[in-house]
């Protein structure tokens, strides 16, 4: 997966982190997780997303949408090449959760284990 930000929480007063994201589509869905504060509203640009939320299966298509609500649990993974419009709401500290979950050092993910998902409890959590 690749992000782009397209406007930041420093951007927008602490509204919105909007991102755009591309996969390749050969990634299986990630662990079911929520974000206990956040909403999520994803709009498919190409390709399709295959989506979990709340426990109901669906597989969105170009020019469709879907939100996943504050503390729903969900999964999600791209069907073959997919671009997706990504927006958080209020964005907290997600840019840097998926900087960091991606880096390379002391302060990332790799390296920090469960306390780097620990430091992002607000933002996000696994399911089960």
């Amino acid at each position: 997966m690749t992000l782009l930000l397209i406007r930041t929480g420093e951007e927008t007063d602490g509204e919105l982190l909007e991102m755009e994201a591309t996969y390749s589509g050969e990634g299986g869905m990630p662990p079911e997780h929520l974000h206990p504060s956040q909403v999520e509203r994803f709009e498919v640009l190409e390709g399709s997303m295959h989506a979990i939320v709340g426990g109901e299966e669906r597989v969105y298509e170009v020019g469709e949408s879907f939100e996943v609500p504050a503390g729903t649990p969900h999964q999600m993974a791209a069907q073959g090449p997919t671009r997706t419009r990504w927006e958080v709401r209020p964005p907290m500290r997600t840019a840097e959760f998926f900087e960091r979950l991606f880096a390379d050092g002391p302060d990332s993910a790799q390296q920090m284990g469960e306390a780097f998902f620990a430091e992002f409890s607000d933002e996000f959590r696994l399911s089960r």
